[in-house]
């Protein structure tokens, strides 16, 4: 076999979704200010388009802003008033460390839990890689 003959056949191998151009854009927080609480409006929206779960995602917002969160129906409240643009940044922080793959940067990946050690797997490419577990 050649060397182009071994190329294509190494690129039928590999999942379609390496070969998409998409471009992914993390997503803009919605809150509110109502007397010593924050509400975050479009947290299903926020979830869904960074594809995780309700628990880690506010258990991660909780520990970096060291205060509680609740779900009040199709919302989070937050102890104590937080700027827009922290809960954004931290958004922004979340989905670099939690959901963009290190390799080939996209957003195709899964949180899986292997021998008690949180991994990060993206579907696109494959690869594996450790992430830091959050604090309890």
């Amino acid at each position: 076999m050649n060397y182009d003959d071994l190329f294509e056949r190494a690129r039928k191998q590999l999942p379609e979704k390496v070969f998409e151009q998409s471009r992914f854009e993390i997503p803009s927080i919605q809150s509110v200010l109502e007397g010593n609480k924050t509400f975050l409006l479009n947290i299903r929206e926020v979830l869904e388009r960074i594809n995780r779960e309700e628990n880690h995602f506010l258990k991660f917002m909780a520990g970096e802003l060291a205060t509680s969160v609740t779900m009040e129906g199709a919302r989070a409240v937050f102890a104590g008033k937080h700027a827009k643009a922290t809960l954004q940044t931290l958004l922004e922080r979340y989905v670099k460390e939690y959901v963009i793959c290190a390799e080939c940067g996209k957003p195709d990946t899964r949180l899986l839990i292997e021998a008690r050690i949180l991994r990060k797997r993206c579907d696109a490419c494959g690869a594996t890689i450790s992430v830091k577990p959050l604090r309890k």
